[in-house]
């Protein structure tokens, strides 16, 4: 018997990111049942768990989505940081595609990003010491 989507992207974001599903869970299943659950499905089942891209790959493509997209998307961001962080990047390669999209979403979404990716970082070092 192969794991159903729901159980593979359970699998892998608890991996990347422990406890988003509870935490998603606690703060909007009340509103909106089944989101968390919906959330891991879609995003880690069936979209970063998916072949044909290697997961560090994806992530970068998701910091320079979520950078060119602009400010509000901070949280989702740091996230994403922190999950392409486990998943192989370097705090280079994540500066560098953060900056190459200062061309498509312009300088302040950029040096935004780059902040959000400072407090990641900087979380990692503290963590570590």
């Amino acid at each position: 018997m192969t794991d159903s989507t729901t159980d593979i992207g359970r699998k892998l974001s608890e991996h990347l990111n422990p406890g988003m599903e509870d935490a998603l869970n606690a703060r909007y299943g009340r509103l909106l049942p089944g989101m968390a659950e919906g959330v891991v499905d879609f995003a880690y089942g069936r979209q970063y768990a998916r072949p044909g891209l290697p997961l560090r790959d994806r992530y970068l493509a998701t910091i320079a989505a979520l950078t060119a997209v602009g400010g509000q998307t901070k949280p989702q961001l740091k996230v994403n940081i922190a999950g392409g962080r486990k998943a192989g990047l370097t705090q280079e390669e994540i500066a560098e595609v953060i900056w190459q999209m200062a061309l498509y979403g312009g300088f302040p979404a950029a040096i935004n990003a780059l902040n959000a990716a400072l407090e990641v970082f900087e979380g990692e070092e503290r963590y570590s010491s």
